[in-house]
């Protein structure tokens, strides 16, 4: 049964894979930057920032020598914007203990930044031929319908088990094409919704479609709540500047930039904003009403409600007394901002 699963996945992959261009490289620094991208993230959403990162950092030593900021305004869009930050470091640590050449040992993988076991397993699979299983959602997916896996795969005793299984479906000799082939099979073929049955070359031996379980599996019993915040900003600008301040640890968005904020679930006032900042409205104007968007991020949603305020010289003093660093215009559109910020910018400002 295994060798039969196997060969069909890889043989499906070798007829049906898409032609994406890390594919067409045994570069392992352009397999792990397409891994670390594609992360939470569509090859199609995807793709676009490959290139772009390829065009701006050709090699491992271009991304190391950069700064972070340029390497987070890349990022600007694709979101959890801790993989760039780790995108960088581990630029940086294998530049300074491997001389820019990835190591070619699954354990030695694990201990970069940003690099865990699927990442893992993926770069040293498709760079380096050794055999070990990737076990993603597309890989859950296929597995637990064609083997009929009834257990909960966001437990980490499922995952284990997943793996486990993977362990002993992986080809020994050309690991590269199985683990690459599931997971294009659960992407394109057993996906989540409207999965091409009649199709598949697996039919005449899978567990769900063979019990009528094909939408009931994979089991995936944990939900996340997500968080719901307010976000209050105040866009101080001049005839030609804005103030920005760049978003410390401990949050969404570290290192990128945004306007200054008050959060609260409560709407603001405009009188009590300033009263809160110690401002004069005598000495400023407000643009009309606050603007608000809904931002929908994983694990909160974000409703910002933007207020434009036109300041003097005078009251710009007053601010940036009190810490605020303004920017002009042009210097605004190279910092690393969150995609809200970005887009409010083009809308209203610029």
């Amino acid at each position: 049964m295994y060798n039969s699963f196997r060969n069909t996945i890889i043989e499906w992959y070798v007829l049906n894979k898409r032609d994406l261009p890390w594919r067409k490289s045994g570069d392992p620094y352009k397999i792990w930057l397409s891994e670390i991208i594609l992360q939470q993230t569509r090859v199609v959403q995807g793709t676009p920032y490959y290139y772009k990162f390829i065009e701006a950092f050709p090699t491992i030593f271009d991304l190391a020598r950069a700064n972070e900021e340029e390497v987070l305004r890349l990022w600007q869009g694709l979101g959890y914007y801790s993989r760039a930050r780790n995108l960088h470091k581990c630029a940086k640590v294998v530049l300074e203990n491997f001389e820019g050449v990835f190591p070619g040992e699954y354990v030695e993988l694990t201990r970069l930044p940003g690099i865990g076991p699927y990442t893992a397993a993926a770069l040293a699979s498709i760079a380096f031929k050794i055999p070990k299983p990737v076990v993603d959602g597309n890989v859950q997916r296929v597995l637990s319908r064609y083997f009929g896996i009834h257990d909960d795969v966001s437990s980490p005793r499922t995952v284990k088990k997943m793996y486990e299984l993977s362990e002993n479906l992986i080809d020994q000799e050309q690991p590269d094409l199985y683990n690459q082939g599931i997971m294009e099979f659960g992407a394109l073929h057993c996906t989540p919704k409207k999965p091409l049955c009649k199709k598949c070359p697996l039919i005449s031996t899978c567990f769900a479609y063979e019990n009528g379980k094909v939408e009931v599996l994979p089991v995936k019993l944990k939900k996340v709540k997500k968080k719901i915040r307010h976000f209050h900003y105040q866009v101080f600008k001049t005839d030609n500047e804005i103030a920005l301040k760049r978003r410390i640890k401990g949050d969404i968005w570290q290192g990128l930039y945004d306007f200054h904020l008050l959060e609260n679930n409560e709407k603001y006032e405009v009188t009590t904003i300033l009263e809160k900042l110690n401002l004069d409205p005598a000495r400023m104007t407000i643009k009309g009403d606050q603007w608000t968007i809904k931002h929908i991020l994983t694990h909160q949603n974000i409703f910002a409600h933007f207020l434009q305020i036109e300041i003097d010289q005078e009251v710009k003093k007053v601010l940036e007394s009190a810490g605020m660093r303004f920017f002009n215009y042009e210097k605004v559109r190279q910092l690393p901002k969150p995609i809200l910020i970005d887009n409010y910018l083009h809308d209203e400002i610029f």
